[in-house]
């Protein structure tokens, strides 16, 4: 105050210079507080009125302004209302005036465009001094290419970049053709500054022409007059010097930003499956109409949205976390009704038959006393139970592709899940001739039980997919004589092959044997009725005997490929833009050209909807959408051959839909070798070079994005040299884990258990909406004997409930789960007593028709199932709607369980972590107070998760969270916990992508 307050009634010259260099070395020192406390006590004002004083004197006195202005200047800086505060002055007209006059003694412009500066970075003070000439101004000061007055020439950049940030000052440096002044003096300044002397001076032109082309006509007018040619030819010639970062990283931002944005090459962004629903919700395809219309519109925000790096956003669920979060406390401690008829609920008793299960006439069978020619010949039949869904009474007009309705044959309901092994053949046919080296490999069941509920119209044929279309390479593996002296008619016998692939397979995969596989993929229900085995899931895999560091990601990798990706834009003629692949049109599933890589993916979880061959080694890939739905991308798994070796292939991904990913964070795609498999290494691996994930020009209409407007998608892009020439070789988001690998894995399981001692018994929950029986298992420990209390300490064990895999694309969940399995059958000591101190109940796979079909995140429904616990319907959500019903007939029996957990995957956050449900810290998260005579909590609910932080390396507790979202409240942990009163309900989350703690910590 002694220092600021004198200026109000001092006209003494000396008095106030003393002050100005006092507020000078005391603002000059220290940290930005001290201004915070001047501007506090009304320092701002009191310049402003020193100034217009200072500025009345004729001539004006710049002895007292040049001090003031640039005291001005550093305060304003910190004062996020000094443009309002400018305006209440009416300093405006002062600051402009005294500019003009001094356009002719530069020491004395430099300070007037430093305050002039401050002032524009007010949008509607800025946007006043465009309307006042301010721009006209600056470009009589903004030279072309001098050694002389840089000083000044910089202020006057910075000024003019502050007073672009106004849009309306944006359209009317367009309208006056000051774009491409600005081009001009880039360019002169670029090609004269070959010391890279005055970087800022170039960079501040660059932000000015960011700023420009966050409207639409900025962009426009930016792109017409050959804008991104000019930038790309800049940054070319910057790449070399590190020095120069800040000018690459601006360019290249505007760069991505005026990229015309453009349609997926696509004819619809629905997906290339539909499924007709039961009764009348049936899918219905978005109008697409305004798609065009968006694109060509004015999107204002667009330029905007793209100020961060793509990489480097936090997470939106932590951002909105607090806002999204259930204050109500009567919300969240009510218990809702029963939804649907009390009586239902009986129907679920034969699904725990562990209850009233008659243990006296219980025969301790060993496994010794079976023949080991009955172990391997005979799978076990599924019990006679189970309850029928919408698929029980199929609407008319459900039917499977190039199916009649008298073609449907029995339904799945009405019969057991039979699948005996003795069925099971494998039969090839080997053709070697000369214009076509393709062989099958075909299956035929030759007993009429098996698979009944296969679709009549399918093929009892299926085909292993790397050996459908070439086997050149293979031919020479196993049958050198054949090539001078084939067999009769051209035909190898099929038995041969298969015994020869059986003896090229070396050692035992642990719980997986490809005749189970085989045998439970044939029974497997599809939309495009798959004939085709993935020979990964058909042969099996190890885990690699290595562990392996995330991927380093190199400096400048990301702006490479958006460069490259400008380039096509620049030079069109370099671009081939040959469809190679599409799912929809089976003739482009064999290379249209020599030297081009063939692609496949329609075998279960398969997801690839086309492939663009951009340039030779370069290719642009489009996921489909989930089954009835226009988005989900993100998930892929392809098969692709016909490669080079050691030559570096670049594929993009371009539909991706979230807008992070840990891809961006070391973590690379997996990759699966036919010819390390047949050779003996059978292994996913972690593959991938100079991989990111960024946003890229691709966008989606609201009417076509589900009500989003103007969607954007990402790009992911890697880079793979393959091991092997002409090698099959597939490539997949994350660890493929199949329906049929759950469904063999489950045979197994049962028949390496020891009886005597595991109770086991899998019966089918439900069938799904596309007729595929959803196991549900039933774990737990014999009773010891057969006398009341061993048999009553066996019924009276509490339930542990888990369920996984409800997001097809989360296979993370399924690998936890399957380790889960096999822990909990085995003989570990701790096994055992989990097993004598619970009954588990677990539903391995809540969402087998999306897993089969390469789903992201739903069901054939098109619905997330995990967002419809509240009000599950039996037709098209037969699985949640059965498990729930099965937690609430437990719940009636006074079973509810005492632990419920979701195997959930998570695509951005590293280790694992459980989310839960809490009263009191939702409340106190969100700020509320907590009367804590009126709400009382158990704090159980953290029990479990602090035992997993002690035992568990992968755990890590400070990621859990216990609040109960909004958003959430139709989840399965959500539901749970309230509706059926179980404490302990988590979702419990697995990283994709390594840990950030903990003994699998990596740098």
């Amino acid at each position: 105050k002694f220092g600021v307050f004198p200026f109000q009634s001092s006209c003494d010259k000396d008095v106030i210079l003393n002050i100005l260099s006092v507020l000078t070395d005391l603002l000059s020192l220290g940290t930005g507080r001290r201004i915070h406390y001047v501007v506090s006590k009304g320092g701002s004002e009191a310049l402003l009125q020193a100034l217009a004083t200072a500025a009345r004197t004729e001539p004006p006195d710049h002895g007292t302004l040049l001090p003031l202005l640039r005291l001005l200047a550093r305060v304003g800086h910190r004062d996020r209302k000094f443009g309002l505060k400018v305006q209440k002055a009416e300093a405006t007209d002062i600051i402009l005036s005294l500019t003009r006059r001094d356009l002719g003694h530069h020491l004395h412009l430099t300070h007037c465009l430093w305050v002039l500066r401050v002032c524009a970075s007010n949008v509607t003070t800025g946007t006043m001094l465009g309307i006042n000439g301010a721009m006209e101004l600056l470009f009589k000061v903004i030279t072309p290419y001098s050694k002389r007055h840089v000083r000044t020439v910089r202020a006057a950049i910075g000024a003019l970049a502050a007073l672009l940030k106004s849009k309306s000052n944006s359209r009317r440096a367009v309208n006056r053709g000051y774009l491409g002044e600005l081009l001009r003096l880039y360019q002169d300044w670029h090609r004269n500054d070959v010391s890279n002397n005055y970087i800022y001076i170039r960079r501040g032109l660059l932000l000015c022409l960011k700023y420009i082309t966050n409207i639409q006509l900025g962009r426009e007018t930016f792109f017409g007059s050959r804008g991104m040619e000019i930038l790309f030819t800049s940054v070319q010639d910057c790449l070399s010097c590190k020095n120069l970062d800040p000018i690459i990283t601006t360019a290249i931002h505007i760069l991505r930003k005026c990229y015309p944005k453009e349609h997926l090459p696509l004819v619809t962004v629905r997906s290339s499956y539909s499924f007709p629903l039961p009764g009348n919700a049936n899918a219905e395809s978005p109008r697409e109409g305004s798609e065009s219309k968006w694109l060509n519109g004015d999107s204002e925000s667009e330029g905007e949205e793209e100020a961060e790096k793509d990489w480097d956003n936090e997470d939106v669920e932590s951002k909105e976390e607090d806002c999204d979060l259930e204050t109500d406390v009567n919300k969240l401690r009510s218990r809702p009704v029963l939804d649907r008829p009390e009586q239902e609920l009986e129907k679920y008793e034969t699904l725990c038959a562990e209850l009233s299960q008659n243990f006296q006439e219980l025969e301790f069978e060993s496994e010794e006393k079976k023949s080991m020619e009955d172990r391997t010949e005979n799978l076990p039949s599924a019990p006679s139970h189970f309850i029928p869904s919408a698929t029980s009474v199929k609407h008319p007009n459900c039917r499977w592709r190039n199916q009649s309705v008298t073609e449907m044959g029995p339904d799945p309901g009405e019969q057991d899940f039979k699948a005996p092994l003795q069925s099971w053949r494998m039969k090839e046919e080997c053709i070697w001739d000369k214009n076509d080296e393709k062989r099958d490999i075909s299956e035929e069941a030759q007993d009429k039980d098996f698979c009944e509920e296969e679709d009549q119209a399918r093929s009892h044929v299926f085909a292993l997919c790397p050996l459908l279309k070439d086997a050149a390479w293979y031919k020479k593996m196993f049958y050198p004589h054949c090539e001078g002296n084939p067999s009769p008619g051209g035909r190898m016998e099929s038995s041969d092959i298969v015994r020869n692939l059986q003896e090229k397979r070396q050692g035992e995969i642990p719980f997986h044997n490809p005749h189970f596989y085989a045998a439970r993929a044939r029974c497997v229900k599809s939309i495009p009725g798959y004939r085709e085995l993935a020979f990964p899931d058909f042969w099996g895999h190890q885990p690699p005997p290595y562990s392996k560091p995330v991927l380093e990601r190199k400096h400048g990798v990301q702006r490479d490929k958006v460069l490259d990706d400008v380039r096509r834009l620049i030079q069109p003629g370099d671009v081939i833009g040959r469809t190679v692949f599409d799912l929809g049109d089976p003739s482009l599933s064999s290379p249209a050209a020599p030297g081009c890589l063939t692609f496949f993916s329609k075998f279960e979880s398969g997801n690839l909807r086309k492939a663009i061959q951009v340039r030779e080694f370069e290719y642009d890939l489009i996921m489909n959408a989930d089954v009835n739905s226009n988005q989900h991308h993100q998930w892929f798994y392809f098969e692709v051959r016909d490669m080079k070796s050691a030559v570096p292939y670049r594929f993009n991904i371009i539909n991706c839909e979230k807008f992070n990913s840990q891809f961006n964070y070391g973590m690379q795609l997996v990759m699966y070798s036919v010819r390390e498999a047949l050779q003996g290494r059978p292994r996913w691996i972690r593959a991938g070079q100079e991989i990111c994930y960024y946003k890229n020009h691709y966008r989606c209409s609201a009417a076509a994005g589900g009500g989003v407007r103007g969607r954007f998608y990402y790009t992911l892009t890697f880079s793979i040299k393959f091991p092997h020439k002409d090698d099959v070789c597939y490539l997949a988001y994350h660890y493929p884990y199949t329906y049929s690998t759950m469904m063999s894995h489950l045979d197994i399981l049962e028949r390496s258990r020891n009886p005597k001692k595991v109770y086991w018994r899998q019966q089918t929950l439900c069938q799904t909406l596309g007729g595929n029986p959803c196991p549900l298992l039933t774990i737990t420990a014999m009773p010891e004997s057969k006398n009341r209390d061993d048999l009553e300490q066996f019924c009276s064990r509490p339930y542990v409930f888990l369920t996984a895999r409800v997001h097809p694309g989360e296979s993370n969940s399924s690998w936890v789960m399957k380790g889960t399995l096999e822990f909990l059958v085995s003989s570990d000591p701790i096994a055992e007593l989990l097993r004598k101190c619970f009954i588990f109940k677990i539903v391995p796979m809540l969402n087998p028709d999306g897993v089969i079909h390469g789903n992201l995140r739903c069901s054939l429904s098109g619905d997330d199932l995990n967002r419809q616990w509240l009000t599950p319907s039996s037709q098209l959500h037969p699985t949640i709607y059965h498990t729930k019903g099965l937690l609430y007939y437990l719940r009636s029996t006074g079973r509810a369980p005492l632990v419920f957990c979701d195997y959930h995957g998570h695509s951005q956050k590293k280790n694992v972590f459980l989310y839960g449900c809490s009263i009191k810290e939702t409340l106190w998260q969100a700020g509320c107070m907590v009367d804590t005579a009126v709400v009382t909590e158990d704090v159980g609910y953290r029990t479990l998760p602090k035992i997993l932080d002690k035992v568990a390396p992968a755990f890590v507790m400070n990621s859990c969270s216990f609040l109960v979202e909004k958003s959430r409240a139709s989840t399965a942990r959500v539901v749970v916990w309230k509706e059926m009163g179980v404490l302990r309900s988590y979702t419990m989350e697995s990283t994709y992508c390594s840990c950030s703690h903990g003994l699998y910590r990596v740098s």
